[in-house]
């Protein structure tokens, strides 16, 4: 497929500066940012917030808002520093810090994202094998045989393009949008306002902050369509792409903030911190324990299709990044021996690699939420916060951005999202 302009090694002409006003594909691509974001962190995101009570949650809710949109604006800009237009997030790394570290960052890049994409085959076939044996009261087919097909769904829209790509996406988010927000107000009857009541002490109240903040950016993170978003932001809009590109982020950081966080609200005041215990060892989304835990038959139909929705939608963003890391690695590799790659070859060959992959790992069912805490989560946040304000301090083309307090603030979150993995390796 082709979401991404063509490669190319000269620079390209750009259109000329104008006016910027909201168009149709803008809302798309809110869209598409937000789906990609809706996905396994949003659905797990609950189970570990649960754990950790209700006054920390309100103290994330306060960061996430700046974080998630000054995050990704810095990490499109970075992308659109480049001098050649057509340039991807690997292309950039290597124009501005040269080979060895290009290779180093492009490395980081896709395992970064690529274990995300993991995640989203095992969340897949957990949802619908959970739905199969709760809801419809059947018998599963062999995980094998389920996995491998949900895999080969979606790997079939990303195949057909762009613009399919984007209309399942809104087919998807739309409704995702309107029954996540529905499901936050049906809760609300159920709320128990004792844990308002359960003060922390500021110990655990800051270390629980701190160890939150992994899941978190993994929750609300859609920066594995930044790249892919920028370029066609600069083929369309030129010289205003980064004007662009800032006001469709800070639209999708809105939306992410209001439905997200009082999606997460309504979820740990319904239920107790054993039964976000008891959900993290089955292994499954907030909504498919709500369907199994609830005799509701609104919340046992609803919950396994938003999960279904958000992982979908989800995965498709993620897996643009993926397959752009692992072109990138192949491709710097290639040039380092002296030889170009075929390029046909080459997208056959990412293919089978991510269905392959992703259909073992479905299969072995590791834990979803253990990955997100210990190695996606701290990765994310190296990419996402920390190499922008790096090129900021290093790369003459990012050199306006200098000096901004915005600057501190993602980088010092940026920090303490990496550090948590520390203590989780430790503790």
């Amino acid at each position: 497929m082709t979401i991404e302009a063509e490669p190319s090694t000269e620079e390209q002409p750009i259109p000329p500066s104008g006016a910027v006003s909201w168009e149709h594909k803008d809302t798309l691509w809110c869209i598409s940012l937000f789906g990609t974001a809706v996905g396994a962190g949003i659905l797990f995101l609950p189970i570990t917030a649960g754990q950790s009570g209700f006054w920390p949650l309100l103290a994330v809710t306060i960061l996430i808002g700046p974080m998630v949109y000054l995050s990704h604006r810095a990490l499109a800009r970075f992308v659109l520093s480049s001098r050649v237009a057509t340039s991807d997030i690997t292309d950039v790394v290597e124009e501005h810090f040269g080979l060895v570290a290009g290779n180093l960052i492009t490395v980081l890049y896709f395992f970064a994202i690529y274990p995300i994409v993991l995640i989203y085959g095992v969340g897949i076939t957990n949802t619908v094998d959970s739905f199969i044996v709760n809801q419809m009261q059947l018998q599963p087919p062999p995980r094998w045989l389920l996995s491998l097909s949900l895999i080969l769904l979606m790997m079939s829209v990303m195949m057909a393009g762009e613009n399919v790509m984007l209309k399942v996406t809104e087919f998807l988010v739309y409704p995702l949008i309107v029954i996540l927000f529905g499901l936050s107000i049906y809760l609300i009857p159920r709320w128990n306002y004792a844990v308002v009541f359960e003060v922390p002490s500021a110990k655990d109240f800051l270390v629980t902050i701190w160890l939150t903040l992994p899941v978190l950016v993994f929750s609300f993170n859609h920066s594995p369509a930044i790249s892919s978003f920028a370029q066609l932001q600069r083929r369309d809009h030129g010289s205003n792409a980064v004007r662009k590109s800032d006001s469709i982020l800070r639209v999708t950081a809105s939306m992410l903030l209001v439905f997200v966080m009082f999606f997460v609200f309504s979820c740990i005041m319904c239920l107790s911190p054993e039964q976000f215990i008891e959900a993290k060892r089955q292994n499954i989304s907030i909504l498919s324990f709500f369907a199994n835990a609830f005799d509701n038959p609104v919340i046992s139909f609803l919950g396994p299709v938003v999960s279904f929705a958000a992982l979908v939608s989800s995965f498709f963003g993620h897996y643009l990044g993926a397959r752009e890391g692992m072109r990138g690695i192949i491709n710097q590799q290639a040039r380092n021996m002296g030889f170009e790659t075929n390029s046909r070859k080459l997208n056959i060959f990412i293919v089978l690699f991510f269905i392959l992959s992703v259909w073992i790992v479905a299969i072995v069912n590791p834990s979803i939420l253990g990955l997100i805490e210990t190695l996606i989560g701290p990765l994310i946040a190296a990419i996402l916060f920390l190499l922008p304000m790096y090129a900021i301090h290093r790369v003459p083309a990012m050199a306006r951005y200098k000096g901004r307090v915005s600057n501190v603030f993602v980088t010092a979150t940026g920090i303490a999202a990496v550090s948590a993995i520390f203590f989780q390796i430790l503790r």
